[in-house]
């Protein structure tokens, strides 16, 4: 029996100190440049392995990442419990509920951007020469696999370009999260099934019809019941006092273990049940906003970066570079992502500007394709050529989303928020302590507007909004929304609150002390310029500070007219008159379903 002796612990924890530090410092200029860190993650490791300094310096590469196998396992077991985590984080961010009240135009646009994707990419794979297959006579379970593969769009990189562009809380955001967690649910399942087929495939039909049965149940049971029960024992938790997020947090890595135990014992990956465990503890409304980010600030700063880099110790890149295979897989995934999404979107009823920036948020393929990849690789299902190719693709759709999307939410129509707010839209004091409370003042200063008085109808569907998916943000702003079906131009209203509201969730867990609540009509696409615009003003800190001490509306109005003249560009049309928001009597609350 070999032990680890210190000259390993002492190499293990030079190994970690490089692929750590560099891998997150290079992330922050990355991210800085708005670009991934995945790509500077999977840059040092292209740096720190074979790619590079085992090809020009091998001496100093063997000296830092000796071949012994205990070595390298010490380091690849980390690297298994980073993407164990990263599947569990990422079924965090999946909202199960809101995917099924979505399920009208979400539903539309997952299936097409999993149907489409898989018919562009299936025969094309088919047709590929031998050479570039792991096992020629197995041609159809390859074809099948990257068909798969290339379905699978990756969640947290679409979720973080939104949240850049100040898109993350709009009904647009919301439905593309919607879409995406159907398209993340639906395509880990096929890749598993198909994965675990592969690996089975010299046992008996049975076996193989007893794996395909045993998944899908397990899977039903989790949807089903399982997240009740989970959403049970987490509000038993935070009932009971338990010390937070620490108690929360181990029960989800506790379930996460389980899950992927039952999956890996049914016969596919672990990976699956690390990712249902994920949905589960995310559909619990008594999970904070604080406890997510605490799971996901954990996992992308410290596993995450060491799996990618870890990456590129395995694998020479530029031995098994192959530029038609690196255009195939990269134009394929990009291009039958990008049309799937497009057909969906053109079967609702959503705006032009609408369909452009889902069908672009769908396309990059990102950490999920690498994954799904690796298990391939190690399966043997694929050749390390064909993975490099996956890499590659999977980085550059990461890389260029950013600036595409960018470019496509530029081309919208230009709007002034000033258009849609007045002074006597302000509330210099809520009264309000707690999120509903203030909901109710500002709804009731709504349709104070124009005469329009009722009230508890602004109320009804904001609240049914705010409960899908809250709107607090950062620094300590919330910025509730709802569409109306009868209101003919968008308002704004404001709410100021000296104390701060504590329970509205907010993700960095301080107070709210800023409320825009912005009503509009069913179709605006005033609505996603609006808040974002909001969103960019007050993350000013000077403007925060000057709001905060100032006096009653006659001293707010001129620091918030003076901050949205500052950033607004008028569209260049002539500006209306200020007139009617809202025609009487104002309606009952429309479901999101169908912005």
């Amino acid at each position: 029996m070999h032990y680890i002796d210190e000259e390993n612990i002492f190499h293990f924890l030079v190994q970690i100190s490089l692929l750590l530090g560099l891998a997150r410092g290079l992330g922050v200029l990355f991210n800085r440049w708005r670009q991934p860190a995945l790509t500077a993650e999977i840059l040092v490791g292209l740096i720190l392995g074979p790619t590079l300094l085992g090809r020009f310096w091998p001496t100093l590469h063997q000296v830092i990442f000796p071949p012994d196998a205990v070595q390298q396992n010490m380091l690849e077991t980390i690297g298994w419990l980073g993407v164990f985590f990263l599947l569990l984080e990422t079924g965090l961010e999946v909202d199960f509920s809101s995917a099924w009240r979505q399920r009208g135009d979400a539903l539309k646009i997952s299936l097409t951007d999993l149907v489409v994707p898989m018919l562009v990419a299936f025969v094309p794979c088919l047709l590929l020469p031998s050479a570039y297959l792991a096992d020629p006579d197995r041609r159809l379970t390859f074809a099948l696999f990257m068909a798969v593969a290339m379905t699978i769009s990756a969640m947290p990189v679409a979720a973080r370009a939104l949240h850049d562009l100040n898109l993350s809380k709009t009904d647009l955001g919301f439905l593309i999260m919607s879409a995406l967690s159907v398209n993340d649910i639906i395509g880990w399942l096929l890749f598993t099934l198909v994965l675990g087929f592969f690996r089975q495939a010299n046992l008996e039909l049975t076996r193989v019809l007893a794996i395909f049965v045993a998944t899908i149940g397990f899977t039903a049971f989790c949807m089903a019941i399982g997240r009740r029960l989970t959403g049970a024992a987490i509000t038993e938790i935070r009932r009971r006092q338990m010390p937070q997020p620490a108690t929360s947090l181990t029960f989800i890595l506790l379930l996460g273990t389980l899950c992927g135990a039952i999956t890996q014992r049914i016969g596919i990956h672990a990976l699956f049940g690390f990712f249902l465990a994920g949905i589960m503890a995310g559909e619990a409304r008594e999970l904070s906003e604080r406890t997510r980010q605490v799971v996901s600030q954990m996992v992308y700063a410290l596993f995450v970066p060491i799996f990618f880099a870890g990456i590129g110790l395995r694998i020479d890149f530029l031995a098994h570079f192959d530029l038609f295979l690196v255009i195939f897989v990269t134009v394929i995934g990009i291009g039958g992502r990008f049309l799937g999404a497009w057909l969906g979107v053109n079967l609702t009823q959503l705006s032009r500007s609408d369909r452009a920036t889902i069908a672009v948020a769908h396309t990059p393929g990102g950490a999920m394709e690498i994954i799904v990849g690796l298990l391939a690789l190690e399966s043997g299902l694929i050749t390390q050529a064909v993975f490099v190719a996956i890499v590659f693709g999977a980085v550059f759709s990461s890389v260029i989303l950013g600036p595409w999307l960018s470019y496509v939410t530029s081309r919208r129509k230009e709007v002034s928020i000033l258009e849609y707010f007045f002074k006597k839209s302000i509330a210099a004091d809520l009264k309000a302590t707690t999120r509903d409370q203030a909901l109710r003042e500002l709804s009731e200063l709504a349709a104070a507007q124009e005469h329009a008085y009722e009230a508890e109808g602004v109320y009804a569907a904001v609240r049914e909004r705010e409960d899908q998916m809250g709107t607090a943000l950062e620094l300590g702003i919330a910025i509730p929304h709802a569409r109306l079906a009868t209101m003919v131009r968008p308002i704004i209203v404001f709410g100021r609150s000296r104390t701060g509201i504590e329970d509205w969730d907010s993700p960095d867990g301080q107070h709210t002390h800023f409320v825009f609540l912005v009503l509009a009509p069913p179709r605006s696409d005033d609505q996603v310029q609006i808040l974002a615009h909001l969103v960019r003003t007050m993350q000013e800190p000077a403007i925060r500070e000057q709001l905060l001490r100032a006096g009653g509306q006659d001293a707010l109005w001129p620091i918030l007219a003076s901050a949205f003249a500052a950033k607004r560009v008028i569209r260049a049309r002539k500006k209306r008159e200020p007139g009617p928001a809202i025609r009487q009597p104002l309606p009952e609350p429309e479901s999101p379903s169908s912005h």
